[in-house]
């Protein structure tokens, strides 16, 4: 009957978990056409895009340490309820403003909800394997939800108004309020302390500003904006983690970086994220640029990197039984060193087959990293300490996408440039001025620009792999997490109030 209860507790665990996810990348497609209802600018549609995901990254800290000293329960259930109330502010906004301010706030609430869920896990399952299981079950529907976002977007504005992407949130939310209390246990340290406003102050500062710095490097023709924010940034952040270092009772446990595997594990999740962020925005935008497909086409056929994390976490149990977890890890991020290798023969009328195979097998080697790492992360600290412990885990894939849509951004923005001798800037560029060259011209200034462009995804192929082999190395060179046993678990009953 325990067990029934868990795993029906973890099905109510994965609705917000996938659409947290869905949410951050269903967007992409809507944007162009609530830009034209809402006449927003491109600087309001660049805060649409990132306002929820800046504060994400921002308040993702914070809110698994509060988790755990106010109730993880608790924190999840009110972050379910404003996560619904501002999904319907931001479906119906009547403009630019509005819908900024919507995003902004259902960023906060989306904070609210990854580490509630991970740390929660930890309390329902105290038998090692069940909660590897229910970790793969976490990590496939946060990952999956982030490739499916686009697919759920195309498929509700082919029938409804941009609005309906935010209100699909509602129901789910509302099942998650009605049967959390009864399905899920609520947890709280016994050594929780007053929370501390300077260290959130700091942690907003450090996180918003970098990840800005990160992103608008990208855009920005003039990088002095962005690179003063990257200094103010790690500015706050070193002031942060002296801080923490000094405090009792900190907001973020920053000694736990001394469990090798906890750290070895983070950093590998940053550059998984970096590699299948830089090889995402290369391949959606070699899909719609230079082979010509729709935004909807180029979601469903991007959808094997999602279907490839999916298949991968959901297995990584199995091989975790059959050799050791370390093992199991770098060979899949291995095997997604070659999947982005596969990207460097892309090119002429094969390309699609092998872009898409590329990207599967890639997605399918991290599987590994992503649930039974994620497992070695919340399984090294103790269950009064999860909350934090899920919380970086969280901060680390944020920093690794942002970190990815920027430098091999740039990379591959610098292997176009001097493909085209510096006579375009961007693939986007060339096909807008083609429209105004003549047919013989423009189809030559398309021809060159979609084989520079092309050439920038080859390299970007090589850096990921170069990514993924370096991380492989790092984890075999970590020692196994010290094993939990179940008696130092919270029993799942007893925590139920």
């Amino acid at each position: 009957m325990r067990v029934n209860r868990a795993w029906l507790g973890l099905v109510v665990l994965m609705l917000p978990t996938l659409l947290v996810a869905i949410d951050a990348t269903a967007l992409l497609l809507a944007l162009p056409r609530l830009s034209a209802d809402l006449g927003a600018t491109n600087v309001q549609q660049l805060w649409i895009s990132d306002s929820y995901g800046f504060m994400v990254a921002g308040l993702v800290i914070t809110m698994g340490t509060l988790g755990d000293r106010i109730g993880r329960r608790r924190l999840l259930m009110i972050g379910a309820a404003a996560f619904a109330v501002f999904s319907v502010v931001a479906a119906f906004a009547v403009d630019p403003l509005m819908l900024i301010v919507a995003r902004a706030l259902l960023g906060v609430a989306g904070a609210t909800l990854a580490p509630s869920t991970l740390a929660l896990i930890t309390n329902m399952f105290r038998d090692e394997r069940q909660r590897g299981k229910a970790i793969a079950i976490w990590a496939t529907c946060q990952f999956t939800g982030g490739a499916l976002g686009p697919v759920l977007a195309g498929f509700l504005l082919q029938y409804f108004w941009w609005g309906s992407v935010f209100l699909v949130a509602v129901p789910a939310m509302a099942l998650l309020l009605l049967a959390g209390p009864a399905l899920l246990p609520e947890f709280r340290s016994d050594r929780a302390g007053r929370l501390d406003p300077a260290s959130v102050g700091l942690s907003l500062v450090a996180v918003l500003l970098m990840v800005y710095g990160i992103k608008q490097l990208t855009v920005e023709s003039v990088p002095v904006v962005p690179a003063v924010a990257l200094v103010v940034g790690a500015a706050g952040g070193f002031l942060f983690v002296r801080r923490q270092l000094r405090l009792r009772t900190p907001l973020l446990d920053l000694r736990l970086l001394r469990n090798r595997p906890f750290a070895a594990v983070l950093v590998a999740l940053v550059l998984a994220g970096i590699a299948m962020a830089g090889t995402g925005l290369l391949v959606t935008q070699y899909l719609q640029s230079v082979l010509g497909f729709s935004p909807v086409a180029s979601a469903v056929l991007f959808a094997p990197m999602g279907l490839g994390v999916a298949v991968g976490t959901m297995t990584a149990p199995v091989l975790a039984r059959r050799m050791k977890q370390t093992t199991a890890i770098a060979g899949g991020l291995a095997g997604s060193a070659l999947g982005s290798l596969l990207l460097v023969g892309v090119g002429g009328p094969g390309g699609l087959p092998l872009v898409m195979t590329g990207i599967a097998v890639l997605a399918l080697g991290t599987g590994p990293l992503f649930a039974l790492g994620t497992g070695l992360v919340v399984g090294s600290v103790p269950p009064e300490r999860a909350g934090s412990a899920a919380s970086m885990s969280e901060t680390g894939n944020y920093f690794g996408g942002s970190l990815g849509f920027a430098l091999l951004g740039v990379v591959a923005a610098v292997v176009y440039r001097s493909r085209t001798d510096g006579t375009s800037d961007s693939l986007a560029g060339a096909i807008a001025a083609g429209r105004h060259l003549p047919a013989g011209r423009s189809a030559e200034l398309l021809r060159t620009a979609r084989e520079a462009f092309t050439a920038g995804l080859h390299v970007t192929g090589v850096v990921a792999a170069v990514v993924f082999a370096g991380s492989a190395a790092l984890i075999l060179t970590m020692r196994p997490a010290t094993r939990t046993t179940p008696a130092a678990l919270p029993d799942y009953e007893a925590t139920r109030s």
